[in-house]
Parts: structure tokens; C-alpha cells; sequence
């Protein structure tokens, strides 16, 4: 999402971003779950503590894969 890319100019735009996750939260589909994945991951750097908040109320609703790596990224500022 170029809304938090700093290559782009972004600032991190947390509420559109979050609203975009929210409506992808229970979608499985490989390539949805990779972006929706990298787009928490990206915000994660500069807001940490609103994707965390996120990630934990939809946590029953995201895909391991996404938990597993924006929770790694908020802890350890990395994905694998």
C-alpha cells in the first residue's frame, strides 16, 4: 500500500489501512493473505502498538501466517 510505503510518501495512514485489512480479515486466499500480511507488517513499523491491537481483536478471524509474521515484526523487527 503505497499509504504507508515512505518510497511513496507515505506517511502511514492507519485508519484506511486498517479499515482495507478488516474487510480481508477472513479471506484464505494465498495471495490476499501474503498482502494483507505485508500491508500490517509495513504500518507495524511506525504504528506498532494499533496493528498489535488489531491483530489481537481479529485474531480469531486472520490466517496463522499473518499473525505469525506481523506479531514476529512487532517483536523483533523482522519477518522470519
Amino acid at each position: 500500500m503505497a499509504l504507508n510505503l515512505k518510497s511513496q510518501k507515505g506517511e502511514g495512514d492507519v485508519g484506511r489501512t486498517l479499515m482495507i485489512c478488516k474487510m480481508l480479515v477472513s479471506d484464505r486466499d494465498d495471495i490476499v493473505v501474503k498482502a494483507l500480511s505485508w500491508a500490517l507488517r509495513e504500518l507495524s513499523k511506525r504504528y506498532p502498538q494499533e496493528v498489535y491491537e488489531f491483530v489481537e481483536s481479529h485474531k480469531n478471524y486472520l490466517a496463522g501466517r499473518v499473525i505469525r509474521e506481523v506479531n514476529r515484526k512487532i517483536l523483533t523487527g523482522r519477518k522470519n
